[in-house]
């Protein structure tokens, strides 16, 4: 797990950027604490942090070349299946100097070019630079769960880990107002898109080629569509026990390490089942959760203890009062380079940071959630789906849900929020309603916060191309696999993934997803819906598959998301930041981006009895205000 980066001059002016390599690679320091280095000649430069995993000696340092000199790789990800790959390499004359899955991409690529991409079951994103050819080869792993941005103009092509990185290299500040207005609506930007007009991300499971002055783009990966195990994939139990036994190998490809290893545990079943499988692995299993004392709604720490108990970890509780909240919050948003407003990430953040005094690789239960329908919207696309009296009831009553008083803060007006927003949804075509209910704010409403001057900028023949794109999937006779396709498209890489990712690197934690190997959502996917989700189950095949040996207190709970209690920390230790500050008029007013009434609209609704989704929709616009004042002012 590093942070990577690289210039490819293609003429003069090119060459004289290359001189910032050493400054963005500087910048990644947080993701690679370990070791740094650089190379450079007269067209390519190269930088790279190294955060030791695998291999920790000198020998499994990067930028790594090959014995003849020709190729060069900067990584930064695992491979999970670099020992079977190693053994098949060396069966074909290859030797290898290092014990490192740096050395095993390398050599694979040489030799398959972009077809070893297929043969990888890991996560990844990496550049390998071919000096004899002058060429540029980069990749992000299937479902992006790590990060690449690139720019690519006349003079020259730039990548990085990370958006601070590429700003190191002098790159135009032009804001691309369409990734405004949809920031505005989610709290992110999805992919290929990034906040500046002229740098984009390379979307998962596609890969670049790079030559002077041309570059190419292709895909390598594609969700499937359909199951390939037809056996297993209609009947109920074999299916259960398949994904047992795949879940258990994934878990024990992702136990390999050279550090120090553990397991984030939030009480939930994702969490539980990770470390029920891993700590039949590993014995000595160090397990980490967060709590938090002052609101009991958001704690979920006493069933994370009663699996920890159960499966006899070794267990650390992190308990924050909101002042811990508050603490941290510079070092969060001075992290943050581009925009992103989920506000779980504070708490990933001080998790992260607590379990990296312990260990410097922690397994993670993310995905889950989108492969098996375990968001409320799962459940409500299926209610939509055959609507009888009760959704049709909660559709006509939407003039009520409003005026009753609703917030994520409590289970009653919680409940409220949310009726409110299946009844908007139920209004809409199907694309659209996923589309309203993956976000904070409407389309009408996000508008309302620009400008006249931002509203022209916001280039709405592009916003609508790339809302058809995402949602390509979504139309008549579309069902929950389709959602949930969509899911792994959006929300898992542009939001889950970013925020574990940018989190736990900010430090120097490596972060594993069993839920992710390719194999086990291969077979997921090929499942049908009823396996998946009905009208009383959520992600029912994996409950059930693990029911035998998880506590059955964790069964039949409410689901909560990993939140933190903004609502109150808002309306106290922030209550100047956001009025005086970061939403004062003085800012508002010099920026020209936002409109100073509806920024005034959301203060006082913030502060009123019936505040709804209003703080989520603050936090965001204080994370790119804060980001603004950084990087643009």
């Amino acid at each position: 797990m590093c942070g990577i980066t690289g210039i490819f001059a293609f003429n003069l002016v090119g060459k004289f950027n290359k001189i910032h390599v050493t400054a963005a690679t500087m910048a990644l320091d947080k993701r690679g604490p370990d070791v740094q280095d650089i190379y450079l000649d007269d067209r390519v430069a190269l930088g790279h942090r190294r955060l030791s995993i695998i291999d920790t000696s000198e020998a499994g340092n990067q930028p790594m070349w090959d014995l003849s000199g020709r190729y060069a790789i900067v990584f930064n990800g695992e491979i999970f299946n670099f020992q079977e790959l190693r053994s098949q390499l060396q069966t074909r004359g290859i030797a290898f100097r290092s014990h490192s899955d740096t050395e095993v991409l390398l050599q694979l690529y040489i030799l398959e070019k972009e077809q070893c991409l297929t043969r990888l079951n890991g996560f990844f994103a990496f550049c390998i630079y071919d000096k004899l050819e002058q060429s540029l080869f980069l990749a992000r792993d299937r479902y992006g769960i790590k990060p690449l941005f690139y720019l690519f103009d006349e003079d020259k092509f730039i990548f990085a880990s990370e958006m601070k990185a590429m700003l190191h290299y002098g790159l135009e500040k032009e804001l691309d107002y369409a990734s405004l207005y949809t920031y505005l609506q989610l709290n992110y930007i999805p992919a290929p898109s990034t906040i500046f007009r002229h740098v984009r991300k390379l979307l998962p499971g596609h890969y670049l080629k790079v030559t002077t002055q041309h570059l190419d783009a292709g895909v390598y990966y594609n969700l499937p569509n359909g199951s390939e195990d037809t056996d297993t994939s209609k009947d109920y139990a074999k299916a259960r026990a398949k994904l047992k036994d795949l879940l258990d190998v994934s878990v024990q490809r992702r136990l390999v390490a050279d550090v120090p290893l553990g397991a984030f545990l939030s009480g939930g079943i994702d969490s539980s089942v990770v470390v029920a499988l891993a700590s039949r692995h590993k014995p000595d299993l160090h397990t980490f959760s967060i709590g938090f004392r002052d609101e009991k709604f958001f704690d979920e720490t006493g069933y994370a203890k009663l699996v920890a108990a159960h499966f006899k970890t070794e267990h650390t509780v992190f308990s924050l009062s909101n002042d811990d909240l508050y603490r941290h919050l510079h070092s969060i948003l001075d992290y943050i380079d581009e925009p992103f407003g989920d506000s779980s990430a504070i708490a990933v953040y001080i998790l992260s940071q607590e379990t990296r005094k312990h260990a410097t690789v922690a397994l993670s239960g993310d995905g889950a959630d989108e492969l098996f329908a375990g968001y409320n919207k799962h459940a409500a696309f299926l209610r939509s789906l055959h609507p009888g009296w009760k959704e049709n009831s909660v559709r006509m009553l939407g003039p009520l849900w409003k005026i009753i008083p609703q917030s994520r803060g409590g289970k009653y007006s919680n409940a409220i929020r949310q009726l409110r927003r299946f009844g908007e949804g139920m209004k809409l075509p199907l694309p659209d309603r996923y589309w309203l209910w993956a976000g904070y704010a409407g389309e009408a409403a996000a508008m309302r916060l620009l400008t006249p001057a931002s509203r022209e900028n916001t280039l709405l023949q592009d916003y609508a191309k790339r809302k058809k794109q995402i949602l390509s999937l979504l139309g008549p006779g579309s069902d929950l696999n389709d959602l949930l396709r969509t899911d792994m498209g959006l929300v898992l890489p542009n939001d889950m993934l970013t925020k574990v990712d940018l989190m736990s690197m900010a430090n120097g934690l490596e972060v594993r997803l069993p839920f992710l190997d390719y194999e086990l959502v291969h077979y997921v996917f090929g499942l049908p819906v009823e396996f998946k989700i009905n009208g009383s189950m959520r992600k029912r095949i994996l409950q059930d598959a693990f029911r035998d040996i998880l506590p059955q207190k964790l069964y039949n709970r409410p689901k909560k998301g990993f939140e933190v209690p903004l609502l109150k920390w808002f309306r106290r230790e922030m209550r100047s930041i956001i009025m005086d500050d970061l939403l004062g008029e003085k800012l508002i007013t010099e920026q020209g981006i936002f409109d100073l009434h509806q920024i005034n609209w959301l203060k006082r609704k913030l502060f009123s009895a019936n505040p709804g989704d209003i703080h989520a929709r603050i936090w965001g616009l204080i994370v790119f205000q804060h980001w603004w004042k950084r990087y643009c002012r």
